[in-house]
């Protein structure tokens, strides 16, 4: 039976176009604005008189993009893959195990989701300066583990519940495997599309990190993307091309990696949440 009548469809089609082109707007003004000459002043809705993908050789050489690419691909891989390890062992003990403890574990995990992350900078920032981290990479991705540790648990305990069988780990039991091995040659291989939920939920937010970067990443050796394209358009206020070229450069890894995941992720997000 049909939901819907023609007007109603056509309706949520009219709905679903804004949508999208409240979406692609911005990044059409961003593409035509890094496409134009220097000295092109036209309006940002209309395409550049004269192509010039020098912006992005500038930018990239100006701004010291390829350093910050470094130091942001360096903290962001780390901090994912500490994330995952940690998170999913953590995780199944919690989601196979319903001990009183291990609830009051879980129920801690979730209530420290709800603290924001800013209202510990001021002793985490007297913390990292006591202990000599300041201005390092290892400070970022300590801080991006402790920050996201909680919701990987949360999500891979819950995606552990409701779809990996227990006959599975049961029958490896029987043939004489351990926890770990079960875990890792079992239960991982089946936590694909939660890992690439993880992976994009936490690394967008890791790569785009700017709050706390500009607090503990200070030097330019250290400095992620989004701090040195802020100090970039500090710089080059007046030069709004180079200024979104550099914004192209540094947001492409991490809509790479959606569009390369976005169906694991889609079907992690669903699955996790039946129970």
């Amino acid at each position: 039976m049909n939901r819907f009548t023609g007007k109603q469809r056509l309706g949520l089609n009219l709905l679903c176009l804004l949508i999208c082109l409240l979406h692609i707007v911005p990044f059409y003004i961003l593409i035509t604005t890094s496409l134009k000459a220097l000295g092109d002043f036209s309006s940002m809705w209309v395409l550049p008189q004269e192509w010039s993908f020098e912006n992005f050789i500038v930018a990239w050489e100006q701004a010291q993009l390829g350093t910050a690419m470094f130091n942001s691909g360096f903290i962001t891989f780390f901090s994912a893959a500490f994330l995952i390890i940690a998170g999913s062992l953590a995780a199944y003990p919690l989601a196979r195990r319903q001990t009183k403890l291990n609830k009051f574990v879980y129920l801690f995990f979730i209530g420290i989701m709800i603290v924001p992350p800013l209202t510990v900078l001021v002793p985490l920032y007297q913390m990292v300066v006591d202990w000599g981290l300041l201005n390092t990479r290892a400070v970022a991705i300590f801080n991006n583990v402790a920050a996201f540790l909680s919701m990987t648990i949360f999500l891979y305990a819950g995606f552990i519940r409701s779809t990996v069988p227990k006959e599975l780990e049961e029958a490896a039991k029987i043939d004489g495997a351990n926890t770990l091995t079960i875990f890792f040659r079992i239960v991982f291989p089946l936590l694909k599309p939660i890992t690439a939920t993880v992976l994009i939920i936490a690394c967008v937010y890791i790569w785009n990190d700017f709050q706390f970067a500009i607090f503990f990443l200070q030097e330019a050796s250290v400095q992620t993307l989004p701090v040195a394209v802020n100090s970039f358009f500090g710089e080059n206020s007046a030069n709004l091309n180079l200024v979104a070229a550099a914004s192209l450069v540094a947001l492409l890894p991490m809509t790479l990696l959606f569009l390369f995941l976005q169906r694991f992720f889609i079907e992690g997000l669903a699955q996790g949440s039946i129970k």
